[in-house]
């Protein structure tokens, strides 16, 4: 793993401030966390299943990927991490993670000791209740991709996945028209999906004939937004990502 200058954690702030209010000085706070930044190559494991960790992972590059497996070794991935993400923020409170993670892309993360979450966390409880919110909304995602699993068709499912990969990467463009670029594999999406490959690659196809989807390389572009949200059956509220400000919460009080 290639190693960093350690980047600025000013895009998880701004995961965290999408949703909760925090003052300045506990702002600067969680942009005081330190950090180890390391390089890891594509479909790479960088937590490993059953290893004790003490430190949470925030993705400053790239696609991750949780994953977990059945007996034969048989991958499913079970939630997809985009840069500004703290992808197991969860393991601050259980070290011993049930689920690994693999760089679906190459990807830059930024390893933040527990200690120092937890006395951050301590000292400013605005901060401890941002962090909570923040768990919230990744068990919320979760939910939606059981269901996106379990009940809807393969056409409905990866139109869902992609509408949601391009809400929180933040697609450009308007109106009915976004691009955005999402670098995995049909391969990867397959994982995701619990679809076979070749069945990927069909409704794929399939999305493309309906106008709905353009996909060149890693750049994917939308030009019928709207149809594709209605096909997609997708409601973004889960990902509470348009917030307005006064929508954001604040439990605790000021100091």
């Amino acid at each position: 793993m290639a190693q960093f200058n350690r980047p600025n954690l000013q895009p998880f702030v701004d995961r965290l401030t999408s949703r909760s209010i925090l003052s300045d000085e506990e702002q600067q706070a969680v942009l005081n966390l330190p950090g180890h930044a390391e390089q890891v190559q594509s479909n790479r494991d960088f937590v490993p299943l059953g290893t004790r960790v003490d430190h949470a992972c925030l993705i400053v590059a790239g696609m991750v990927g949780r994953f977990d497996q059945n007996g034969e070794g048989t991958r499913q991935i079970t939630a997809m991490h985009v840069p500004g993400d703290m992808c197991d923020l969860h393991s601050v409170v259980q070290p011993m993670p049930t689920s690994a993670l693999q760089a679906l892309s190459v990807a830059t993360i930024l390893r933040v000791p527990h200690s120092a979450i937890r006395a951050a966390a301590a000292r400013y409880p605005a901060v401890a209740e941002a962090l909570w919110r923040d768990c919230m909304v990744d068990a919320a995602i979760l939910s939606e991709w059981v269901v996106n699993v379990g009940r809807r068709d393969a056409k409905t499912r990866i139109a869902h996945l992609l509408c949601e990969m391009a809400t929180r990467l933040h697609a450009t463009g308007g109106g009915n028209d976004f691009v955005f670029d999402l670098p995995v594999t049909q391969a990867q999406l397959a994982e995701a999906t619990a679809l076979t490959a070749v069945h990927v690659n069909r409704t794929l196809q399939s999305l493309r004939s309906d106008g709905l989807i353009e996909w060149h390389q890693r750049v994917i572009r939308m030009p019928r937004w709207h149809a594709l949200v209605e096909s997609a059956e997708f409601d973004p509220a889960y990902l509470q990502a348009e917030l307005r400000p006064e929508q954001r919460l604040r439990i605790v009080q000021h100091g």
